[in-house]
């Protein structure tokens, strides 16, 4: 019984992973990094995010970020960052959440 048990997990382990590796990866944006830095500190403040820092280190801008405190005087989140990496004459976002990408997403494609 235990091997059966043990056989059927191994069969969907095996066809859980192509399903899984699958994926595109992260999305690629044919824009300036400049354009992508002004889109996203847009949206993170339009979501009620506070943009706190911006580092350029070489090929990629790191945007830290922390949720405000909307309104309750309970202060300020943890800061958290994003990366937006220049590959070629591609933008890409990294570490960000989807709410954020969506929403980054969509103004890119204006």
């Amino acid at each position: 019984m235990g091997m059966r048990i043990s056989v059927a997990l191994l069969l969907l382990a095996g066809l859980a992973m192509p399903a899984a590796a699958q994926g595109k990866g992260p999305k690629k944006y044919a824009v300036t990094t400049d354009r992508a830095l002004v889109v996203t500190k847009e949206v993170l403040v339009k979501q009620g995010y506070e943009v706190v820092r911006v580092e350029n280190r070489g090929r990629d801008y790191v945007v830290w970020y922390r949720r405000g405190n909307k309104g309750r005087g309970k202060g300020k989140g943890p800061p958290v960052r994003m990366v937006i990496h220049r590959d070629m004459d591609r933008v890409v976002f990294l570490e960000t959440p989807s709410a954020v990408l969506v929403d980054i997403d969509v103004r890119l494609k204006l």
